[in-house]
């Protein structure tokens, strides 16, 4: 149904190739792989970070500045590309879920706050002092991963969990909400969603689901995300919009019916509602 591409760590050139673990420099990641200046999602994990360069990154269609200091972190599935300057220089990391949770047997990559909860923020912006020891474990990652020594594996995959942890610690102190008692019903709310938001986009089907009233499921939504639940389920749905209106040979009658409106007039009036674009607008602009 997906007319952007899905990429595997296979796809991208590199003089090291593993079918687990990706790292390079970005001016080389430009130049050998600038199919990423199109929209494409992969089925790895990826983290980025700019010590040099400006420019723009879409992510999911959001949006979001590239300056020095400016990390990302994304899942499997997400939907970019990105617009950067020439002078662009910095850090790519490439990991599957199998390695990392194969190799930390106690713990799973998804549990970090990062990528726990679908609307968290993928970007984070370092001042210069705080960005020294990420840019640190990036160099030190790089210089392992182009070198053939002995536990070179091992050593790589825990430099990756200290960029996880670097991270992580700095995205608690800009994100404090995140870590109220309510995150993981959000983290519940998240997944109910993802398995039922095309036939089901009730809020009281989901606090049913959670053993509470609709009342108090938006009293957590407004706690952690500051949305409702409505708001909450909606924002998927249009996600989910976003990425059919790009595969050009659906037609707009398709996406509605394969998202659960039959009736193509009220999606249309849904989807310029919630986007400021109609559906027809919105295809454009990506294309």
């Amino acid at each position: 149904m997906q007319s952007y591409p899905i990429y595997e760590i296979k796809n991208f050139k590199c003089a090291n190739f593993n079918e687990h673990l990706y790292v390079n420099k970005m001016s080389n990641h430009l130049i050998n792989n600038s199919f990423t200046t199109k929209p494409h999602s992969h089925s790895f994990y990826l983290f980025v970070y700019f010590n040099q360069g400006s420019g723009k990154h879409y992510i999911d269609f959001k949006e979001y500045p590239v300056e020095k200091g400016s990390f990302f972190a994304l899942r499997p599935g997400q939907i970019h590309n990105w617009h950067l300057s020439e002078d662009m220089e910095g850090y790519v990391i490439f990991i599957t879920t199998e390695i990392y949770n194969l190799y930390f047997k106690d713990k799973s990559i998804k549990n970090y706050l990062l990528f726990s909860n679908p609307s968290n923020t993928p970007h984070i912006k370092f001042t210069p002092a705080e960005s020294h020891e990420l840019e640190l474990l990036f160099a030190l990652s790089f210089k392992e991963y182009s070198n053939y020594q002995q536990w070179k594996n091992d050593k790589m995959l825990n430099l990756m969990d200290c960029i996880l942890i670097e991270v992580s610690r700095n995205y608690v102190l800009q994100q404090p909400h995140k870590t109220y008692v309510y995150h993981t019903k959000i983290d519940l709310l998240e997944h109910l969603i993802e398995e039922n938001f095309v036939s089901t986009k009730s809020p009281a089907f989901y606090a049913s689901k959670m053993n509470m009233t609709t009342k108090h499921l938006n009293r957590i939504c407004k706690s952690v995300l500051n949305k409702t639940a409505t708001e909450v389920i909606t924002q998927r749905v249009i996600l989910e919009c976003k990425r059919m209106l790009a595969n050009q040979e659906l037609s707009i009658s398709q996406i509605a019916c394969e998202l659960g409106y039959f009736d193509v007039s009220y999606f249309s009036k849904f989807f310029k509602k919630n986007t400021g674009f109609s559906a027809n607008e919105f295809r454009k602009k990506i294309k």
